[in-house]
């Protein structure tokens, strides 16, 4: 017994000193594991699209799906807490998108944080309850993207959206209000999917002459002529396909194949050639061409003429 007593203090003595040896290590290691979940918070909440390997990893603990709730309802909850009536945030031309990096902003807040401003001709399409594709497009490299394929900025100005939609207009003759409802769609999920909103305008105007019912002989559907049966999919997003022909569904699932099409194949050209479905063909039957025309169209009428700025001398050169 009398052994047994002396070796209880040399036991706890033991324990003391192996725990005071082990506490730095003890701190360290907490001390990485809250960094880690900061930085992985962090790279979680800082959007889409970085393609990095760290958000990867994020991407993989946390997935998109749980992001986009986050940011839809979690910045949501806050807008009833604003003094304005929906009704008038409905009439604003400038209406907030949760979508992409945050644009710079005067604005304070929480809501600042992941918030972007698009001016629409059509503010109300912005509200309308559309599962976003940008969980899917933003997985394709912005370095694979055909540099004309990416936004040239035309459409931002309610001005350019006005004269894109009093061409379409005229040259098909269709119904005002409808017209800028496809032209508001397109800008909005042009921003969403990062590509030109001018190529989406070009590539609906060939393909389905803005006639949302349009079907062809081979199966292709809606304003973007998707083949409905080939990216079953991707309309399994929004429900099935009977949405299939529906603008606000049919232009995202155009845009998203067509950015996936320009960057595997290497270029715009390639990508609206694959996109006809004439990747294996030696030629497209003009349909590249038509689109790159209509395209130039519609941005010489975003671009004003440019006047001649006349200098002294060229004044006297004039006279």
């Amino acid at each position: 017994m009398s052994d047994t007593q002396l070796a209880q203090p040399v036991t706890a003595g033991a324990k003391e000193l192996l725990a005071h040896a082990l506490s730095p290590v003890y701190r360290v290691m907490n001390g990485l594991l809250i960094v880690s979940v900061f930085m992985i918070v962090g790279l979680w909440l800082s959007g889409n699209g970085t393609q990095a390997g760290a958000f990867d990893l994020a991407r993989i603990l946390v997935p998109d799906e749980a992001r986009h709730m986050v940011w839809q309802n979690g910045f949501g909850v806050l807008d009833q807490y604003q003094e304005e009536a929906p009704k008038a945030l409905a009439d604003k031309e400038i209406t907030n998108v949760i979508y992409g990096k945050p644009a710079p902003a005067s604005s304070t807040g929480l809501t600042s944080a992941k918030q972007q401003t698009v001016a629409l001709l059509m503010p109300s399409v912005a509200h309308a309850q559309v599962k976003p594709i940008s969980h899917l497009s933003d997985r394709i490299p912005a370095s694979k993207i055909d540099p004309q394929a990416l936004d040239s900025k035309l459409m931002v100005s309610i001005q350019n959206q006005r004269a894109v939609a009093d061409f379409f207009e005229k040259k098909y003759k269709l119904d005002r209000a409808k017209i800028e409802e496809y032209v508001s769609n397109t800008v909005l999920i042009a921003k969403e999917v990062n590509i030109d909103p001018v190529l989406l305008l070009a590539v609906i105007s060939v393909e389905s002459n803005f006639n949302p019912l349009t079907k062809s002989h081979a199966g292709a559907e809606g304003l973007m002529q998707v083949m409905t049966a080939i990216h079953k999919d991707k309309y399994a997003l929004y429900g099935g396909a009977n949405d299939a022909i529906k603008p606000e569904v049919n232009i995202r699932v155009g845009a998203y194949i067509l950015k996936y099409l320009i960057a595997t194949s290497g270029s715009l050209r390639n990508g609206l050639k694959y996109y006809v479905g004439a990747a294996n063909a030696e030629t497209d039957g003009g349909y590249t061409d038509k689109v790159m025309a209509e395209r130039n169209r519609l941005i010489s009428l975003c671009q004003p003429a440019t006047q001649n700025k006349v200098s002294p001398s060229d004044k006297n050169l004039n006279s």
